[in-house]
């Protein structure tokens, strides 16, 4: 982990590690499945493996092949073989379970191609079978398997206007869903086996039906759903006419729906959340704590767009050093979230890069005074940082650098800014994904 020079570095790299080993995949795996002999335990669920032909393992997202790798600990030679999707750059050397890469955020062929195999692999599987699926943030990018009539590079034009417009992670995995064969529960549709879904949740409220799209869960949303999202951000013109063309026959009935709550085919599908934001969130308090830091989670969990997210928790700053409010000084303020980012322009940045910019505008010359953004996976929009770490010296250094932190937010091209002040958060692929991790440090 590489963080820049400054007197929290040792304590932000130990609050930051104390979050992200909270919510290893790899951990979170063998913390939720045991084994004693052939029998296997999942959360509350017993599992006798000898009344099944064949377990095999499917999945996508950031972190599947550290989950992957846990699996195969795990089940030994009681696991058949498998297949997860990851972004380029998250493999990890595997035996039975083959980790396919492919583009993130924006679908690619390798991610088509290896969609097919996964409906392959999983429509062929019988009633005397158990399938175990695994998914993390990431995976309704990596999974592309649009319906007929629709293209990768349909979908992916489609992807790019609802990854600028500022639309919510649900809101954006409701369009996904009515554009796929495999989301909105269309996976479980496919295979008659047994399914258990593992799940590292990138969901702030941890909702099933909309992480990685929920491809082994109901779906409540509809196409008339998808196509108001499309309509809200004001993006249907944007969008290919072969997307709005399906979207209008699903809301006329001309197309089947994706499988509703209430559906038989969800009897045999078990679903199990191994790790969240919540998780995280915690754990960095509780190390917080532990070194005498005043600690205060603050709720709820930050959403909105990132540059007004970052305004609010820089106010907080103020309000603290002024008033002693919530808390005294030394403390930390610990938060998770998701915040948005609606691009104009061609900026290179990150919702995490532009929360950290606009709190540095508001605790400019605060004395002793932090604040650090990160997404937990390792990666911030298009770069290679996970985040930024800003404090109340910023705003001045940039201006003796000739660098215009305003300007640069307005045209959403902070990476270059942040990047010349050494200010970056570089991490490399963590092995988890469960949204943001933001503090406030005030010593």
């Amino acid at each position: 982990m590489q963080i820049p020079s400054s007197p929290i570095r040792p304590l932000l790299a130990n609050l930051l590690l104390r979050g992200l080993a909270a919510v290893d995949a790899s951990t979170a795996v063998f913390q939720a499945i045991s084994r004693n002999g052939d029998e296997l335990r999942i959360g509350r669920r017993r599992y006798h493996l000898h009344r099944y032909k064949r377990v095999v393992v499917v999945g996508a997202g950031k972190a599947t092949a550290s989950m992957a790798q846990a699996i195969e600990q795990r089940l030994g030679p009681l696991l058949d073989h498998g297949l997860v999707v990851v972004k380029y750059g998250h493999d990890l050397p595997t035996k039975r379970i083959v980790v396919a890469q492919a583009g993130h955020p924006v679908p690619n062929q390798s991610g088509q191609q290896a969609a097919a195999k996964l409906c392959a692999i999983t429509s062929e599987l019988g009633r005397h079978d158990l399938l175990i699926v695994l998914l993390s943030g990431g995976a309704s990018s990596l999974l592309p398997c649009p319906i007929p009539g629709i293209t990768l590079a349909d979908k992916q034009r489609t992807t790019r206007e609802l990854l600028r417009c500022g639309a919510s992670i649900q809101e954006v995995n409701t369009v996904r869903k009515h554009l796929s064969r495999i989301k909105g529960g269309r996976l479980a549709e496919v295979t008659k086996a047994s399914v258990v879904t593992l799940i590292l949740s990138d969901v702030l409220d941890d909702d099933l039906s909309a992480i990685a799209s929920g491809p082994t869960v109901a779906d409540p949303t509809t196409y008339k759903d998808a196509k108001a999202v499309l309509k809200c951000y004001r993006i249907w013109r944007a969008i290919p006419q072969r997307v709005r063309r399906h979207l209008d026959r699903g809301c006329q009935g001309l197309v089947s729906e994706t499988p509703k709550p209430g559906s038989s085919v969800f009897r045999r599908v078990y679903h199990y959340i191994i790790g969240n934001n919540g998780t995280a969130v915690t754990a960095v308090a509780q190390a917080a704590r532990e070194i005498g830091l005043r600690t205060f989670v603050h709720t709820p969990a930050l959403t909105g767009e990132a540059r007004e997210a970052g305004k609010r928790f820089g106010v907080l700053a103020k309000q603290i050093a002024r008033s002693g409010k919530p808390l005294h000084r030394p403390c930390c303020v610990v938060a998770g979230g998701e915040t948005t980012v609606t691009v104009t322009g061609k900026g290179k940045g990150g919702r995490a890069q532009e929360f950290a910019a606009a709190a540095a505008l508001e605790i400019s010359g605060l004395a002793r005074t932090w604040v650090v953004a990160i997404g937990t996976d390792g990666t911030d929009g298009p770069t290679d940082a996970a985040g930024a770490v800003v404090d109340g010296d910023t705003v001045a250094l940039a201006q003796r650098c000739s660098i215009d932190l305003k300007d640069a937010l307005k045209h959403h091209d902070i990476y270059p800014a942040l990047k010349k002040l050494h200010q970056l958060i570089i991490t490399g692929p963590t092995g988890t994904n469960v949204n943001d991790l933001y503090l406030l440090l005030l010593l």
